[in-house]
């Protein structure tokens, strides 16, 4: 988004925000910047179309289709960096976590951590 003119990130957001509503009826209130990149211009913009930005605390090389982690070894790096408040990032086009999210969350809530949406979090 830093290289991107001011209207081209506002066009952006909001071409986004039009179709995540007319597909799901919600109302978007949180982004995260492709690629964790973003510049003090892009939160001014984004604060000011009503987003707030959220940043994950974790994240790992999944989003390559053509070379997908191995399903054990990421389950096991994903479960020993859990911690508390924290913003997994898991793309949803990778294969590895399609097969393992569901042991994931079994496992995470079997050590006691909660899932919880950002509003419940930010409370």
């Amino acid at each position: 988004m830093p290289d991107l003119e001011d209207e081209k990130v506002r066009s952006e957001m909001m071409d986004l925000h039009t179709t995540i509503y007319e597909k799901f009826g919600y109302e978007m209130k949180y982004m995260r910047p492709p690629k964790g990149e973003f510049s003090e211009r892009t939160l001014q913009i984004t604060n000011s179309l009503g987003y707030r930005t959220v940043m994950w605390s974790f994240a790992y090389e999944d989003w390559n289709e053509d070379k997908q982690p191995d399903e054990e070894k990421s389950k096991t790096k994903i479960l020993n960096n859990l911690h508390n408040g924290e913003i997994m990032l898991l793309h949803g086009n990778s294969k590895t976590n399609t097969n393992i999210l569901d042991s994931i969350i079994k496992e995470a809530k079997n050590i006691g951590y909660e899932f919880k949406s950002l509003e419940e979090f930010e409370k």
